[in-house]
């Protein structure tokens, strides 16, 4: 337990850090005992740090995966009223915006991937790029660029890579209103160019996974999920260009802090107010890396597509949803007993809206938002629906993976990559990926546990459990 930050037990998965010095509003975590005192205290000095910025509503929030991040701890939710005063924060997105998952029903069992297994492993390998710097078979010149960032995943159906109805399951319908590619550098532009439908490297993966475990089974059966089905989750986001836009607003921000009479406790927390130019052409860039993220994960599922009709193929993927893990959207929430316009940073969070809510496509208004939840390459991941709770407690955000228990560099000294390799094949778990030094930094260790995370969520009332899937094939970045 923090000695530094005093927090107070509001209930078995709640805990409350109140207003002092400079904070506007308290800071929520939401975890059992054992997450919390696992945490390390900068998360809760990053947590108040947001708490203090102009225009923020209600309160700072943390999920139970938090852990510290840049500006804003990964986990970390908080929204801003524009006509208060309301900033962005290019920290408080992320360099990878719109990192995310999207899941994928296959129309098979366990007991038919199994014979082809290592086929499969080996032909997605070769299908999909992935790795530091990987490239693929799509060249966008600035035209081709400019189209994609103001299209998103519908640019991409538009060119051949996929169905329309894919995008009836995908955030914003597969394209974020309001994107202005003009806003976009050149630089950025450049380092997109070749990498589209590629995974890249860190904690992204392509993973072929069996439904292990049904906890809700009303909502699995309106999901389509059932025991031994075959499910794909896809781990990505806006590769370079999204790094280069949050490179480039965080310093941006910096210098123009004192201009807007914005005092930074952290210049990682660098803003905007949402109001002023500066902060209007972040939002248009930061729109634009949201649609190339979508874009990127609706070509990969069409290249995964490509290897199932090869080597399965009776295989039918069909996408459940694509969620987005750091963004900031404008959205309306009830705060105290009125409807406020307000934009909402996810770090690290996922969106989790609950059932009856109007932007949840048909097929899934009367359940909720299915909640897609990333474990490390050899342990389970999971699969949850928003709940109508949620919106009180998170502006509808819950958890988005397990959260890291240690740094890369620290995973490194623990292990190697051919022996955590050799260990999974063991358990019957395959992993492709181009970096054994890779594969050690994301060794299972080195991440929270996953089900007491996804535990903490349900109980605390953001999200339901609905399935636990475990993994079998894993390319891994």
């Amino acid at each position: 337990m923090s000695e530094t930050y005093p927090l107070q037990r509001e209930s078995e998965f709640s805990w409350r850090i109140e207003p002092t010095g400079k904070m506007r509003v308290p800071g929520i975590i939401y975890a059992d005992e054992e997450l919390i005192r696992a945490m390390d205290d900068k998360v809760f000095e990053q947590l108040c740090n947001v708490a203090g910025l102009p225009g923020i509503v209600q309160a700072a929030y943390a999920m139970p995966d938090a852990h510290w991040g840049y500006g804003f701890p990964i986990g970390g939710v908080a929204a801003f009223d524009a006509d208060q005063g309301g900033v962005v924060s290019a920290g408080g997105v992320g360099f990878d915006i719109s990192c995310g998952v999207r899941a994928l029903r296959t129309g098979l069992t366990i007991d038919e991937i199994e014979p082809v297994k290592k086929q499969l492993a080996d032909a997605l390998f070769r299908q999909i790029p992935v790795g530091v710097g990987s490239t693929g078979r799509i060249h966008l010149n600035d035209k081709g660029m400019t189209a994609m960032l103001r299209g998103g995943a519908r640019w991409a159906v538009e060119q051949g890579f996929g169905e329309m109805e894919d995008l009836q399951h995908i955030e914003e319908k597969g394209c974020m209103a309001g994107a202005v590619p003009d806003e976009v550098s050149a630089r950025a532009r450049k380092r997109q160019q070749d990498e589209m439908g590629t995974l890249g490297s860190g904690n992204h993966y392509l993973e072929v996974q069996r439904v292990a475990q049904i906890y809700d089974q009303r909502i699995a059966t309106a999901f389509g999920l059932r025991e031994n089905d075959v499910i794909v989750f896809i781990h990505c986001g806006s590769r370079g260009l999204g790094h280069q836009i949050g490179t480039e607003f965080l310093k941006y921000m910096v210098l123009a802090a004192s201009q807007h009479g914005i005092e930074l406790p952290d210049r990682e927390l660098a803003c905007a107010p949402i109001n002023s130019e500066l902060g209007q052409a972040y939002l248009g860039a930061m729109r634009a890396g949201i649609n190339c993220a979508l874009a990127n994960r609706q070509i990969i599922t069409h290249l995964t597509r490509q290897v199932f009709a090869d080597v399965l193929p009776k295989a039918d993927l069909t996408l459940l949803f694509d969620v987005s893990h750091n963004t900031c959207k404008v959205e309306t929430h009830l705060v105290d007993g009125r409807k406020r316009k307000l934009y909402v940073h996810r770090k690290g969070a996922t969106r989790a809206f609950g059932p009856g809510n109007p932007d949840l496509p048909e097929t899934l208004r009367a359940i909720g938002q299915p909640v897609l939840i990333g474990g490390s390459m050899g342990t389970e991941s999971h699969i949850l629906a928003g709940s109508e709770k949620g919106t009180e407690l998170s502006f509808n955000s819950a958890c988005h993976g397990a959260g890291r228990a240690m740094s890369r560099h620290q995973a490194t000294k623990l292990w190697k990559g051919r022996s955590v390799v050799d260990e999974l094949a063991d358990r019957g778990i395959i992993i492709r990926s181009p970096s054994m030094r890779g594969v050690a930094e994301e060794a299972p260790g080195a991440y929270k546990d996953v089900r007491a995370v996804v535990d903490a969520a349900e109980k605390a009332g953001l999200a339901h459990k609905v399935a636990r899937v475990e993994p079998h094939v894993c390319i891994k970045g």
